[in-house]
């Protein structure tokens, strides 16, 4: 089943591809977009040829961090509907709540929360869509994006507490630290902006409740629908943000469903599947991204699949893809088997 976004989520893409020393026509193509979409704002994007078309301008560009950039410059009025939606709400707490609330509208098959955690916030973000794998460009362009709504309401100064991604550290990250101005963690659960409960009353600028409304029911009326992504989508989604803390087991990721643990064995039973699989299938795609990621040790890609010890990540990896991880690393970076290194780094947490 395709799942759509709405095109104001590539504004200025083109331009940006080009300046960033990119051809922008090469890129699309690649992705698989229609560079003619990308003029209408509220026409419908293949969520998945969107997210490729960001991880293929970072590697046309070679600019690891595209999606960073891209995100940093690009301001809520530059969203679309949803944008605006956001800009219109009265306060900032109600215009990160119908950020949250009507995201889904305007990228389907995404799960977006604003929710309490302690003395703090949180504005969480993640794709539900298994078909989207490789979606890092994204993740960090999405983050810029929801800072700069906070910003339009506090002030260019303005920084979140912390910034969680759940891809593993890149190369330069220390980058994403400056342009944050904040803390940022990778290899987490989701991807959140981590805020103090603190200005939620304050005005938006230009809050305006007729308009709101208005733009509201537009974005709904256009999107028909949040693309809700069947059992085996959700399910993969649950297991992949347990993943960096461990084994996820049954028990916990059918909580986190909202469904009882037989309930969950039935259903994947009537689907032909077993929870176990599943898990495999998910730690397996996984790897196939890591392992093109020269900078993430490969004991760091175990822990973030949920091995306790790199041997057992690597005989997974071998029954897979019948190569050893550094092999598979070595093939895929164009070097002679034997001559690359990954050692135990600390992208991670040792477990």
């Amino acid at each position: 089943m395709q799942h759509n976004i709405l095109a104001a989520a590539a504004c200025g893409i083109t331009d940006f591809i080009e300046r960033q020393g990119g051809r922008s026509h090469r890129v699309m193509l690649r992705a698989g977009i229609d560079e003619r979409a990308l003029e209408r704002p509220t026409l419908a994007l293949d969520l998945g040829a969107y997210v490729a078309m960001m991880e293929v301008a970072a590697r046309d560009t070679g600019n690891d961090n595209f999606g960073l950039l891209y995100g940093q410059q690009f301001q809520p009025e530059m969203l679309g509907l949803i944008g605006a939606v956001a800009l219109a709400s009265p306060t900032l707490g109600a215009a990160l709540d119908n950020l949250a609330r009507l995201f889904p509208f305007h990228q389907q098959a995404t799960e977006t929360r604003f929710r309490r955690d302690g003395g703090l916030l949180r504005l969480e973000y993640r794709i539900l869509d298994g078909r989207v794998v490789e979606r890092r460009q994204d993740a960090e362009l999405t983050m810029g994006m929801f800072a700069n709504v906070v910003r339009a309401c506090l002030g260019p100064a303005w920084m979140p507490e912390e910034v969680h991604f759940e891809h593993p550290r890149p190369e330069a990250w220390r980058q994403h630290e400056a342009v944050f101005d904040a803390p940022v963690h990778f290899g987490q659960r989701t991807n959140a902006l981590v805020l103090r409960d603190r200005d939620l009353d304050r005005r938006m600028p230009a809050g305006d409740l007729a308009r709101l409304a208005t733009l509201s029911g537009t974005l709904v009326g256009i999107a028909r629908g949040t693309g809700n992504p069947g059992l085996l989508d959700r399910l993969k989604a649950e297991i992949r943000a347990c993943l960096p803390e461990g084994y996820p087991y049954i028990e916990d990721v059918a909580g986190a469903l909202g469904t009882a643990r037989w309930t969950l064995q039935r259903r994947l039973g009537e689907e032909g599947l077993v929870f176990s699989d599943v898990v495999e299938q998910v730690r397996r795609d996984l790897a196939a991204v890591y392992i093109r990621q020269p900078h993430v040790p490969i004991t760091d890609i175990g822990f973030l699949l949920g091995y306790s010890e790199v041997s057992a990540f690597s005989r997974a990896f071998r029954r897979w893809y019948g190569v050893s991880p550094r092999a598979m690393r070595d093939r895929s970076m164009g070097t002679p088997s034997g001559s690359g290194g990954s050692g135990s780094g600390m992208g991670v947490p040792a477990r």
